[in-house]
């Protein structure tokens, strides 16, 4: 297929706001596409080159794109700047200063191999290549193509959708509606690589993804836990358990390839091992297998103390830049509360309790930073309130319930993990758990908040689990400190963020349109007295005295807090 037919699809996909007819265009293009283009079409769609844990970064900021696009065109980049601050988006400006049609018409493969080149060009005078090359590939393509072209390197393609609303294509383009959504979307939650998946449906169709199993350097989508009220509700429910202390660290599944190969990965499959090195230290040396994924929680501790640090100071150890120095000031212990797979064999399907015994012959009883997470097992509720009350009085969040004899179940929320923070009586009378919701856009500061630039923000819950739509909930203005409003607005104003457009993926009444939107990029921890049924948010719930508990940056969009997990939250707190 030739790129300018695929930026004829990009700007249908744009200038829709229906999810049905995104996925009807989608399925369009996946049945069109060759089997040798369709992976890259499902990267660039989302732009991008590969998946989100492969780590293909262009390293092209705004000012360098601003002299591409000046060079590309022979125009001043003064001018180039000035329309740029006009219109907001640097790909329109491309497309109208590409008055010259191209001789020839490049497909979709040979434009993503010079992006690639661009993207993985490394060393001295790499920056004036990257620059060179990327006029170059502009040159050659139609106004359409320049337009779409330019976003990707700026992350700011952004059509309206994520790797939810293809895996909804590939089951309409097999089946003709939802039913094989969940049996793909299985598949993708074991080998989370969206271009990947599709190859493999569209080169074998359904049973293609029957082959699919872990893999070393593929992460796996992160079980995550329901909630229930209380200890009686969670054996009732599940029978005999595992319970293991809840730490407030950051969650990082472990691939051990080889002696000296290892991977590191967030659960929103960021590739991190290069931050934490003491970590890939410690494996070589702390673990008892030659192949391996383990899954757990990195929590940073006082070296001097010994105990454990807030969420915010282990998270500080998430960083580009200086980071022997921040290794050696904030240590980290893991622990390790799960196997995955070991020495080729792919573990999901075994029961926990099987896992947990690999788990065990695979640690170091003595380690000093891959830990074996502590645990208890019972089916007595009260042993279990007990269990919890002391790693309350340990400082830690709580604990979470394992159902003792099930598979391991990637990115859902089932109940075979419960987390049990907090306990309100016998059927809540509380909110059992706090929100993760996405901050869509803000309000402008009066008074003393004038100084900061913003007065409130607006955050949502997603429509489903399965829907890359968000819901208004809540319209934050009390509940931060004075360097937590100056932070909400600093992060606001990061390019990528703010935009002068209301995303397409927001459902937001006309009353609480917010003075400036942002893209569903922030995360943020909100706690809040109850959950009340509102007229006016979107989720036809609020959240009655809301705060800001903490920035989230280890979690993505897609796991903020479902519209089905607040009604949940709502119905347990009576």
């Amino acid at each position: 297929m030739k790129f300018a037919k695929l930026a004829q699809y990009f700007q249908q996909l744009e200038s829709t706001a229906s999810r049905n007819q995104m996925t009807e265009i989608l399925v369009d293009l996946l049945k069109e596409a060759g089997k040798d283009e369709v992976d890259k079409i499902c990267y660039l769609s989302l732009g991008r080159l590969a998946p989100l844990y492969a780590g293909i970064e262009f390293n092209l900021a705004e000012k360098l794109m601003i002299r591409v696009v000046a060079r590309a065109f022979g125009a001043k980049e003064e001018t180039v700047k000035k329309e740029y601050k006009k219109t907001g988006d640097l790909g329109e400006v491309a497309e109208k200063l590409k008055t010259k049609s191209p001789s020839l018409k490049p497909s979709i493969l040979q434009v993503y191999e010079r992006l690639y080149e661009v993207a993985t060009e490394s060393g001295e005078g790499s920056v004036e290549r990257k620059i060179d090359k990327m006029a170059k590939l502009l040159n050659g393509l139609n106004s359409l193509s320049v337009k779409y072209v330019v976003r990707i390197p700026l992350g700011k393609l952004r059509l309206g959708f994520s790797d939810l609303t293809i895996l909804d294509a590939l089951s309409f383009m097999v089946a003709r509606d939802k039913s094989k959504r969940q049996e793909i979307e299985e598949a993708f939650n074991v080998r989370a690589d969206i271009g990947q998946i599709t190859k493999v449906v569209k080169e074998k169709g359904l049973k293609g993804l029957k082959g699919i199993k872990a893999s070393l350097g593929t992460p796996i989508m992160s079980a995550l836990c329901q909630r229930l009220p209380n200890t009686e509700e969670m054996i009732k429910k599940m029978g005999r358990v595992a319970v293991e202390p809840k730490y407030d660290g950051t969650r990082l599944q472990i691939h051990v390839v080889g002696s000296k190969q290892v991977s590191i990965f967030t659960r929103n499959l960021e590739n991190v091992t290069h931050m934490f090195p003491d970590i890939v230290e410690a494996l070589s040396k702390e673990i008892k297998a030659r192949q391996v994924i383990l899954d757990g929680e990195a929590i940073g501790f006082d070296p001097k103390t010994g105990k454990f640090l807030p969420f915010q100071e282990t998270i500080k150890r998430k960083r580009k830049y200086e980071i022997s120095e921040k290794a050696k000031e904030i240590p980290l212990k893991y622990f390790a509360f799960d196997v995955l797979f070991k020495e080729g064999k792919d573990l999901l399907g075994l029961p926990f309790n099987k896992r947990r015994e690999i788990l065990e012959k695979t640690l170091f009883s003595t380690s000093k930073t891959i830990i074996l997470s502590p645990q208890i097992v019972t089916e007595n509720p009260n042993e279990l309130r007990r269990y919890h009350d002391e790693q309350i009085k340990k400082g830690l969040e709580g604990v979470v319930v394992k159902k003792w004899q099930a598979p391991y179940d990637p990115g859902r929320r089932g109940y075979t993990w419960v987390k049990f923070k907090q306990e309100r009586g016998k059927k809540g009378g509380g909110l059992a758990d706090t929100l993760d919701c996405v901050v869509m856009g803000y309000y402008k500061g009066r008074g003393k908040r004038a100084g900061f630039g913003i007065g409130a923000f607006l955050v949502g819950v997603r429509e489903s689990k399965s829907s890359d739509q968000f819901l208004t909930i809540s319209k934050i203005g009390t509940g931060l400190t004075d360097e937590q409003w100056r932070e909400m607005y600093s992060r606001c104003q990061v390019s990528g963020v703010r935009c002068q457009a209301k995303p397409k993926e927001y459902i937001v009444a006309k009353g609480l349109i917010p003075d400036v939107w942002c893209q569903p990029e922030i995360v943020v921890e909100i706690e809040a007295d109850n959950i009340t049924k509102s007229p006016i948010h979107t989720a036809k719930y609020a959240l009655r005295f809301p705060r800001l508990v903490r920035f989230r940056d280890d979690k993505s969009p897609e796991e903020a807090t479902t519209l089905k997990e607040a009604e949940k939250l709502y119905r347990l707190q009576k």
